[in-house]
């Protein structure tokens, strides 16, 4: 089992798109992957079409008491691929954990309980919270959305310094799954250019693969399906079919 934390402080560069859509593409290799709805939106549970009178035990829950989590977890349209979802009740985990022993370990303890699978992917809230500190501790890499904009390495630096933080501090095997560039643009010039200077800043860091902007992919959430169900022929979900590629001939990156 290798647990990894997609994060990045900023909002809106496909933390979730990639989560669902990785993992989904992962399932379809016959890895068996659980997704973690760590996101107090719990956008990651609607793209899989989780009602919310149907997300309990939830990725809350299981913070509080650890032995929910094999309940928790739900099968989804997608076989092999389980999720534990969201409630909006996570975004008060932060303040009722405070003072609470092990409070950043909380996550890695319901790790023992959950079904055996090859990936477990955590789904990070766009912060450097509590939440997602438990999801740091607990996991063995950071998958790293990074969007290819003006702004992609704004706050990159001072996620890459928690991690170093954790790394030395709780979870000594913390590594750096990747970065993988979202939301690229092959029309826009600038598009090209940011990727150009992420990769010679991150070097191997970075995947090959690129995520393309694409339609699809943000119309499948409002259907309830990952995109490679909502049309497994468009451009974004051959892109994280191609990652799922990468991902499994290479699976752990130096940090």
């Amino acid at each position: 089992m290798r647990a990894i934390a997609i994060a990045n402080q900023k909002g809106g560069v496909g933390k979730t798109t990639t989560a669902v859509n990785l993992a989904t593409a992962l399932a379809a290799s016959g890895k068996r992957v659980i997704i973690i709805d760590f996101d107090p939106q719990g956008n990651a549970s609607t793209g899989f079409g989780i009602p919310r009178d149907k997300r309990s035990p939830s990725s809350y829950e299981i913070l509080f008491d650890p032995l929910l989590a094999g309940s928790a977890a739900q099968e989804t349209l997608v076989p092999g691929l389980m999720i534990v979802p969201a409630i909006e009740g996570l975004a008060g985990a932060e303040v009722e954990l405070v003072g609470e022993p092990n409070a950043a370990g909380r996550l890695k303890a319901a790790f023992q309980r959950l079904p055996a699978c090859d990936y477990i992917f955590i789904d990070c809230p766009p912060s450097l919270s509590l939440l997602t500190l438990n999801a740091l501790v607990a996991a063995d890499g950071v998958l790293i959305p990074l969007q290819t904009e003006f702004y992609a390495m704004e706050g990159l630096s001072q996620l890459l310094k928690t991690v170093e933080q954790v790394r030395a501090r709780q979870n000594p095997k913390l590594d750096i799954e990747g970065v993988v560039l979202t939301m690229h643009d092959r029309r826009n010039r600038l598009s090209d250019m940011v990727a150009a200077d992420v990769r010679a800043a991150l070097g191997a860091r970075v995947f090959e693969t690129m995520i393309p902007r694409n339609v699809r992919l943000s119309e499948a959430p409002s259907h309830g399906l990952p995109a490679l169900l909502y049309d497994m022929r468009c451009p974004g979900s051959e892109a994280y079919m191609a990652l799922a590629r990468e991902m499994i001939a290479q699976p752990a990156r130096a940090a």
